[in-house]
């Protein structure tokens, strides 16, 4: 497998228990973002991980089998909660496919944005999970896949989409694809500080989803 680079991450974003008191789960799990941010999977320790977040070795066993098991579970966490979000912000905005775009696109793109060490863990270190742990994060991806392909058909079936064609066809699984890509990669580079902020960068997104897909301006 190949050597993954590590974040280096600012450190005041590290968790300390004097300031900010967790529950022991919450304090490992947030611990374990940050180290395997930074310095990657494969070299961080359960020492590493505890001393981080100031509990003794023994505490992470009380919750956790392995540091498999906390991958996993960090991961599945992290997954789980953007594919709620993801639902809630569609079910929100009524029948029409490109305010369900505009919805689907901002709280995607925010979540990157304020989650970002999340994402980055999410998506960089799956791959030193084995194939079971990795099966229900792929699941949860495929579902988030799923409501935006369901989106487009919709924005094509009723005439509101003109998404690109090759030889006479779209497909719709790949442009989704694609703008997920694209909205997952903000992860990758985005920080606060520059010219446009969370809002922003989400509005922006909103904007270059809808015109990929072709969409047809609202009737006033």
């Amino acid at each position: 497998m190949t050597k993954r680079k590590s974040v280096r991450i600012a450190e005041e974003t590290l968790p300390v228990a004097e300031r900010e008191p967790r529950a022991p789960v919450e304090a490992i799990r947030a611990a374990a973002f940050a180290q395997f941010a930074e310095r990657g999977y494969p070299v961080v320790t359960v020492r590493d991980i505890m001393k981080a977040c100031g509990l003794t070795q023994g505490a992470l066993y009380n919750h956790f089998k392995s540091k498999d098991e906390l991958l996993h579970d960090i991961i599945t966490s992290t997954q789980g909660e953007l594919e709620r979000l993801c639902q809630q912000a569609v079910a929100g905005v009524g029948d029409d496919p490109r305010a369900k775009l505009a919805a689907f696109v901002r709280v995607y793109v925010m979540r990157h944005c304020r989650m970002r060490i999340e994402a980055l863990v999410a998506n960089r270190e799956i791959g030193w999970l084995d194939a079971t742990r990795v099966a229900d994060i792929r699941r949860s991806r495929r579902a988030i896949r799923d409501i935006l392909v369901t989106i487009l058909r919709q924005g094509v079936e009723g005439g509101v989409f003109d998404p690109p064609q090759v030889d006479g066809r779209s497909d719709l699984k790949a442009i989704a694809m694609a703008l997920l890509d694209q909205c997952t990669h903000i992860s990758m580079w985005y920080g606060p500080g520059g010219d446009f902020g969370e809002e922003q960068m989400a509005k922006l997104y909103v904007e270059m989803a809808l015109r990929a897909v072709g969409a047809k301006p609202q009737s006033v």
